[in-house]
């Protein structure tokens, strides 16, 4: 018997809506503190709120949107959320202050949060049980290519084009998403509740999934580590003189990606998260230990292709196994609640290697990265691993029983 389709048209909808959406997000981070500077004439010191607005209010309607989601199913609430990134990237075109700029920066943040909950939940919905691993894995990596598209491309329309085009590449690409969203249709039911049997409850049992909150801590944790990466390694390449090797980091990164990612999704649908995170936690330590002493261009880019084997893949295992902790009926609020817990930890350890960068470097900072992703290994299978291995004796006795 053949397996199930993955590459449905619904699934393929998906994946290029979310990768408009991360590419919308990706183009604006890296071009956003530029353009409030040159073009908003904002001081260097509070360029950095565009991104620290955007993301708290990512992190704060997460807490909130389950019960909506629950109201009116995840299909409505993501083509509403994509709304908002369109009037959003609207509004962008007639900001001329900085308080302007952060008041839309927190809609769009807003929409952006409501969205990757959303998007990542249906995936649960539209691919077939037995290929859970591998369909999540396909829709983490429309984000990860978005990673590599985004910035380039919004550097280039911001240096060639001049900022008024950039803000409307970025409005296109919301449209784009938006128009994928039309057609996404889900073989699962869509859990709704009326209007008159749900109430709105800003009740802390409401906004976050306590099956989900043990992961949901060790994917901080494991995003702390992945914070110096994400933000200062072009930084890094540009102090070890490179040359144009410095700016090919995430197109390696991507590039392993694309190849292994078939395999990492089916080992995880046939042997379960494991091994697999074993496999992926090693890759990504040796990266940044390579990453640490490269003095080269070959080894800062295998360093990129680790990095690329083991975080690239680690984090659609993380997520899928969020989904998997909770009921099926609150797989958006098992997801919204890890995904808020990890932008907490991708916004602390982005604060903490700016400080730790400028008192002690890069190389020690990559190096003890590297030891303290061990660390946060180890107390992956003393929280999470052993309390999986119990669950599992319980529910073979309860068979037996």
């Amino acid at each position: 018997m053949g397996q199930e389709a993955l590459w449905t048209k619904h699934f393929a909808s998906l994946f290029i809506c979310n990768f408009f959406l991360f590419a919308n997000y990706y183009f604006l981070l890296v071009t956003m503190p530029i353009y409030a500077i040159h073009d908003l004439h904002v001081e260097e010191s509070l360029s950095g709120l565009v991104s620290a607005v955007f993301l708290a209010a990512a992190i704060i309607v997460r807490f909130a949107a389950n019960q909506f989601v629950e109201r009116y199913g995840k299909r409505l609430m993501l083509r509403w959320s994509l709304l908002l990134f369109i009037t959003s990237s609207v509004l962008y075109l007639f900001s001329h202050s900085l308080l302007s700029l952060l008041a839309i920066r927190f809609l769009h943040g807003l929409g952006f949060g409501i969205a990757t909950m959303v998007g990542g939940a249906l995936v649960a919905d539209i691919v077939p049980s037995t290929r859970q691993g591998e369909g999540m894995g396909y829709f983490v990596l429309s984000s990860n290519l978005a990673m590599v598209a985004g910035p380039f491309f919004g550097l280039f329309s911001l240096e060639r084009l001049g900022a008024f085009w950039m803000l409307i590449i970025a409005l296109v690409c919301t449209v784009a998403s938006f128009l994928s969203a039309l057609s996404i249709r889900s073989a699962a039911p869509q859990v709704k509740q009326s209007s008159s049997k749900l109430r709105i409850q800003l009740s802390l049992k409401q906004m976050i999934e306590p099956s989900v909150l043990p992961l949901a801590f060790i994917g901080a944790l494991f995003a702390l580590t992945y914070a110096p990466v994400l933000s200062f390694v072009s930084v890094y390449a540009k102090s070890l003189h490179l040359g144009e090797s410095s700016n090919l980091f995430f197109v390696i990164y991507a590039a392993v990606l694309l190849v292994s990612r078939p395999f990492t999704g089916r080992w995880f649908d046939a042997h379960g998260p494991k091994a697999l995170i074993v496999f992926c936690t090693s890759s990504f330590a040796v990266g940044l230990f390579l990453l640490s002493i490269a003095k080269t261009a070959g080894i800062f880019l295998l360093s990129a292709a680790l990095i690329g084997m083991g975080w690239g893949n680690l984090f659609p295992v993380l997520q899928t196994m969020a989904i998997q902790s909770g009921p099926l009926s609150r797989s958006s609020s098992s997801l919204g609640t890890f995904l808020s817990f990890f932008d907490v930890g991708i916004s602390a350890g982005s604060f903490l290697t700016g400080v730790l960068m400028a008192s002690i470097g890069f190389r020690p900072l990559y190096a003890g990265d590297a030891l303290f992703l061990l660390a946060v290994f180890a107390l992956y299978f003393a929280m999470i691993e052993k309390r999986r291995k119990h669950e599992h004796r319980h529910t073979q006795q309860q068979q037996r029983a």
